[in-house]
């Protein structure tokens, strides 16, 4: 190793000399070049000092480029950081806003959440109170009723338990009745006597004759509005079976509108948009039967007992047989009889009109449970006015002639309290068609009221009466027993209506005056015909009895006071006056007591259509003759003067708009007839807090004298204007005076 190191620094050594030997030789070599050089001439010193200065130049200038290079790297260094800077600064001043905004949101959300927890809390305890406050309404018109409601249906029926039944489903239908219709009922409730103004004003219509179907008249209410009418009945319009309907008033669902008219959301509507426009809605409830194709029917005839005893069924004729004894019959040439036999189940059914109308038995309480809960759910679909069909008839007891006897007014009663409990609102129209004497006990007492309203039938008919005979005694001492009656009975006043004319005349005192009763029905039906040399009327009989000359009647008003006979014969004057006796008959229905009903088509002088003959489902029924569609093309006339159906439209819309702005039109107002010692013109006096109208009518077409003598003071003609006394009034032929008393 020791001589590995000597040899290792040796050449270390020998390696410095020689680097020092090439040291000296290149100081040499520059020492002889710089010598060299030294010999060279002066212009080549001159370029070489050029190219060295150009060097210098140009070094100078690459530095001051890259100086400015520099300087512009170092600024656009500077921008970026800037702009990095001023975007981050954006960046953190939008999330710091977006922050911001999301807190405010939060807030925003977090306050409108707890301000509808507390509208909600808040809503939910006026619902409760207002819940609270309709329990305790309900609670009042219950407790005022029911005490005498129990008595009459345990009375009635000895069962507790039923009663119950029916006193839930009273509040059931009370908490389901909507708003709207609850509001009404208070309101009718804290002004018992609304219907009883001088402004209501009706009108009965069938549906699809007059719009097709329930949106049809829906679409039709301007049209109403425009006639005055504030009131209108719906014909029948329940589900009854094709051919076997007795238009309408054999009812197979009471739940189901006909399909063709609509649905039962349609009525509903319907009647919202009624009340709208301040009209009220009247429906016709059958209570006295159903149709046999009935769900109960069905099942009935099946020999279900359940189903059997909501009618009467007898497995042999010997108690049907006791009932014909005593019953009359409704149609004796068309439906013969009081009961239809089944030979399918060998049993005997109570049929009193159709034999497809089956009576149903108001002993059983399931029965008039059932039909007080249909009577509440036609409520709650929005009907203010519920008319009650065939009223006299719905109790039967073998015996009696089942017609008006103790037992219905029971029922009535119940029904009107069950209204005054659930509905207020609501008002019964009994359809009572008999003479005053056995109407008015339909309306109950004063203490104890039954029916709201009746039909003024005996006085329809004896105005018809008057027409044929020119003579209006019976027609006074109609007014007179009327006028003897309590201001609070309210009637409904009409001419025509959907049915027939049946001649239920005051016959004893007919008979008193020398006319028998067959042979004056002859005439009153001959003169309506246009047999008479001196009828101006046409239409057809119904149900005509050969063997007892009994008939019923046919025909539009218009039809029945010359407008048919004129029009078919071109002759203006019988035209002129068979208009005046179709204004002067409703200026009288005006002036009586009560709420007038035009029949749809009546107020543009519609006639009579026969064309019911074309029609195997209707041509058997000549009732149909003034059931025709709504003539929308003679409607358009109503606007163009001289025509028939603007001079009786316009006359009618006169009529009603004084009778609005009179008082003494008032339903509660007083009145009484006056002698005019002519036996063509009737006088009828209208009195209320001292305002009088003396109204003149006379029933024949030539001129006639009404002898009275109110020496009271002038009065003013409310159609003309014109200043007269009512005493010695010289009345035109079938003209008629409103005259007003002057102050």
């Amino acid at each position: 190793m020791k001589q590995g190191a000597k040899r290792k620094g040796k050449n270390t050594v020998q390696d410095a000399i020689r680097e020092a030997a090439k040291t000296a030789q290149k100081e040499a070599v520059k020492s002889v070049e710089e010598k060299a050089e030294e010999k060279v001439s002066a212009p080549a010193a001159a370029v070489k000092a050029e190219v060295k200065a150009k060097a210098k130049a140009e070094k100078e200038a690459e530095a001051k480029a890259q100086e400015k290079a520099k300087a512009e790297a170092e600024k656009a260094a500077k921008a970026k950081a800037e702009a990095e800077a001023k975007a981050a600064a954006a960046k953190a001043e939008a999330e710091a806003k977006a922050k911001a905004e999301k807190e405010v949101k939060a807030k925003a959300k977090a306050e409108a959440e707890a301000k509808a927890e507390k509208e909600a809390a808040a809503a939910a305890e006026q619902t409760k109170r207002q819940e609270e406050l309709e329990e305790q309404e309900y609670q009042r018109r219950f407790a005022k009723h029911r005490d005498e409601l129990k008595w009459l249906y345990t009375e009635l029926y000895q069962n507790d338990w039923m009663f119950e039944e029916l006193c839930g489903q009273m509040h059931r239908f009370y908490t389901e009745r909507r708003k709207g219709l609850k509001t009404l009922d208070r309101e009718r409730e804290a002004n018992p006597d609304w219907y009883k103004k001088n402004d209501m004003m009706g009108m009965m219509l069938y549906v699809d004759n007059f719009a097709g179907n329930l949106k049809g008249v829906e679409s039709k209410l301007d049209y109403l509005e425009e006639s005055g009418v504030n009131y209108v009945h719906l014909m029948p319009l329940l589900e009854t079976p094709k051919g076997r309907s007795d238009g309408g008033y054999a009812v197979s669902n009471f739940r189901k509108v006909q399909p063709e008219l609509g649905t039962m959301d349609d009525l509903e509507d319907l009647t919202k948009a009624c009340h709208d426009k301040k009209i009220s809605v009247c429906m016709d409830f059958v209570m006295n039967h159903t149709s046999e194709d009935h769900e109960w029917a069905v099942r009935a005839r099946r020999g279900e007992g359940e189903y059997m005893s909501r009618y009467f069924f007898f497995d042999n004729d010997r108690i049907p047989q006791e009932y014909e004894k005593t019953v009359p019959q409704v149609f004796p040439t068309t439906a013969p009889g009081n009961f239809t036999y089944l030979p399918e189940i060998g049993h005997y059914v109570m049929t009193t009109f159709y034999p497809y109308q089956w009576d149903l038995n108001y002993r059983n309480p399931r029965v008039f449970n059932e039909m007080m809960y249909n009577f509440l759910f036609f409520a709650n679909v929005g009907i203010d006015v519920i008319r009650i069909d065939a009223v006299p008839y719905i109790w039967k007891e073998l015996g009696t002639d089942c017609r008006n006897l103790p037992r219905v007014h029971t029922i009535v009663r119940m029904m009107r309290m069950i209204g005054e409990i659930v509905c207020p609102g609501i008002l019964l129209l009994g359809e009572v068609v008999m003479e005053p004497s056995k109407v008015a006990p339909y309306f109950g007492t004063v203490e104890k009221p039954e029916c709201h309203m009746l039909y003024n039938v005996t006085t329809m008919a004896t105005t018809w009466n008057s027409v044929a005979t020119r003579d209006t005694r019976l027609l006074k001492n109609q007014m007179d027993i009327l006028s003897g009656l309590p201001k609070e009975y309210v009637f409904l006043n009409y001419l025509r209506c959907h049915d027939d004319i049946g001649w239920g005349l005051d016959y004893d005192t007919l008979k008193w005056w020398g006319m028998e009763e067959r042979p004056h029905k002859q005439y009153i039906n001959d003169f309506f015909l246009g047999k008479t040399e001196d009828s101006y009327s046409r239409g057809e009989l119904y149900n005509a009895d050969p063997v007892t000359g009994d008939a019923r009647f046919c025909g539009t008003t218009a039809s029945m006071c010359g407008v048919e006979k004129a029009g078919f014969e071109q002759d203006a004057d019988q035209m002129n006056s068979a208009i005046k006796r179709d204004l002067m008959l409703h200026a009288f229905m005006f002036m009586q007591s009560g709420i007038p009903v035009l029949y749809s088509g009546d107020e543009i002088g519609q006639v009579n259509d026969y064309s019911y003959k074309d029609d195997p489902e209707k041509a058997a029924d000549s009732r149909y003759i003034h059931r025709g569609k709504f003539r929308w093309d003679l409607e358009e006339n109503i606007h163009k003067k001289g025509t028939v159906e603007e001079r009786i439209f316009d006359g009618l819309k006169k009529l009603e708009t004084i009778r609005k702005s009179e008082k003494a039109f008032l339903t509660t107002a007083g009145f009484h007839t006056l002698e005019t010692y002519e036996q063509a013109v009737i006088c009828i006096v209208r009195e209320y807090e001292g305002e009088k109208i003396v109204g003149l009518f006379n029933f024949s077409e030539f001129g006639k004298m009404a002898w009275i003598n109110e020496d009271d003071g002038m009065y003013r003609d409310l159609l003309t204007g014109k200043e007269m006394k009512a005493s010695g009034v010289m009345m035109p032929g079938n003209g008629f005076f409103w005259l007003k008393k002057e102050n």
